[in-house]
């Protein structure tokens, strides 16, 4: 999380700066219109600029994973670049209407009309005459940016949906970018500010046809076939085996997939729960959380084709400390699982020496479940602490520390629910704990 906040920091920053640096009236004695203009540009340039940085990461791009921490916090920037995009599309909207609806109503003298050096230029022609139909597309799609946004916020929005109407954003961005370049200020063109403007609206641009053609991770899609179903009634957890048909690049333990049963429905992110052994078999447990997922295990069945697009994530148990301390809520079991049948399979991993401790927390137990958890955690050296919700309570910070020796010479591994995660990491921190050594996927792709 830090990364990523101080990079949407910098990102601000840095395009604030710049545009300082072409436009410095902020600086200078000033009217209220020639202000108005320059707020005008600076808020549409900072809103078309990080809407094309939130396109470009809507790609997936796996090469710069490393640097915000995995595809989760990929996302999460992406989320508040489209926020903060609204927001200075909204103050745009609101420099640019509110002077003519005060004019309107006799509350503030009209402009002063006068013709300029760019009005007469005749190289500029072109532009000047779009300008009518660049203001209109942008009113428009403006609109349509609030509604598609507050769509994608909702949690009530059924994800399916979700799903088929996010992609309109892409639409609606490259119709901002003809805005944005039609009516971009003359003499920005001079300065470094409209050039990287232009550059990301290249690169957003691109991103928005990946997206509207369907391409997105194409290069790391890979079909399967349902092998086996195991459904564990009691806590609702449906075990998929697929076996591959064409190539998979391979997975760490710890990562996830987008994995796609109905076209229709599109792809869901869901965790690996199988080491990779280069024997074309992956295995997913999914939860019956959402409508969609609940209806999973009547629907599928042994044979059904399975597109699977992925790695993705960075949550990899990679770490110098001696000791690790895994927590894991409800179905945030699944990379564990996945790490336990690595540590299994591979006695001579040099971090099958470290001591680990494996709390599972659960409100639904299932024993068949339980039963095949601990044998692998055995196998495995992983030392197993099973809390079932009704009969232990929510596991707190004190128990963990109570039950694992120098725990402070660990890193912790979570994943779970979010409000969970977030109360164990503020337990950790109050007792001197280094916030770089809490691990935590904000599996939230939305």
């Amino acid at each position: 999380m830090k990364n990523i906040k101080l990079i949407y920091f910098i990102i601000l920053l840095f395009l604030t700066l710049l545009w300082l640096l072409a436009d410095p009236i902020l600086f200078s004695s000033y009217k209220f219109y020639p202000l108005r203009k320059s707020m005008l540009s600076y808020t549409g340039i900072m809103a078309i600029a990080v809407m094309s940085i939130g396109m470009i990461l809507a790609i997936r791009p796996v090469i710069i994973e490393p640097i915000f921490g995995g595809l989760d916090k990929n996302y999460r920037l992406h989320k508040w670049l489209g926020v903060t995009g609204l927001i200075f599309s909204v103050l745009h909207y609101l420099w640019a209407m509110v002077p003519k609806w005060l004019v309107g109503w006799g509350l503030m003298a009209k402009p002063a009309r006068h013709r300029s050096n760019e009005e007469m230029n005749t190289q500029l022609l072109f532009f000047k005459e779009q300008h009518g139909l660049a203001e209109s597309i942008g009113e428009w799609a403006f609109y349509a940016l609030i509604l598609f946004i507050f769509l994608a916020l909702v949690k009530w929005f059924p994800y399916r949906y979700f799903f088929k109407t996010h992609r309109f954003i892409a639409v609606i961005y490259l119709f901002l970018v003809f805005h944005s370049i039609i009516l971009m200020k003359v003499d920005y063109w001079d300065e470094a500010i409209a050039w990287l403007t232009v550059l990301l609206m290249i690169a957003g641009s691109f991103a928005a046809f990946l997206s509207l053609s369907r391409k997105i991770g194409v290069s790391r899609r890979s079909v399967g076939n349902i092998k086996n179903i195991n459904y564990f009634s009691d806590n609702r957890v449906l075990g998929l085996s697929i076996d591959l048909e064409n190539s998979w690049s391979g997975h760490q333990a710890g990562q996830f997939a987008f994995v796609t049963f109905d076209k229709k429905e599109g792809p869901h992110p869901f965790t690996i729960s199988s080491a990779w052994n280069n024997d074309a078999r992956i295995e997913f447990l999914i939860k019956g959380l959402g409508d969609y997922t609940k209806t999973l295990p009547s629907i599928l069945k042994a044979g059904d084709k399975v597109e699977i697009e992925g790695p993705y994530g960075q949550f990899d148990f990679s770490t110098g400390k001696p000791r690790q301390i895994w927590v894991a809520g409800g179905i945030g079991i699944t990379p564990f699982i996945a790490r336990i049948e690595a540590l299994a399979a591979k006695k001579t991993d040099k971090q099958t020496s470290k001591c680990i401790d494996l709390f599972y927390c659960t409100n639904e137990p299932d024993e068949s479940f339980i039963n095949a958890l601990k044998n692998s955690s055995e196998l495995a050296g992983v030392k197993l602490h099973v809390l079932v919700a009704k009969k232990d309570g929510l596991l707190n910070t004190d128990q963990i520390c109570d039950q694992v020796p120098d725990w402070q010479d660990s890193t912790i591994w979570f994943c779970g629910p979010k409000e969970f995660g977030k109360t164990l990491r503020a337990g950790f921190l109050n007792k001197g704990f280094i916030n770089d050594d809490f691990h935590q996927e904000l599996f939230d792709m939305r």
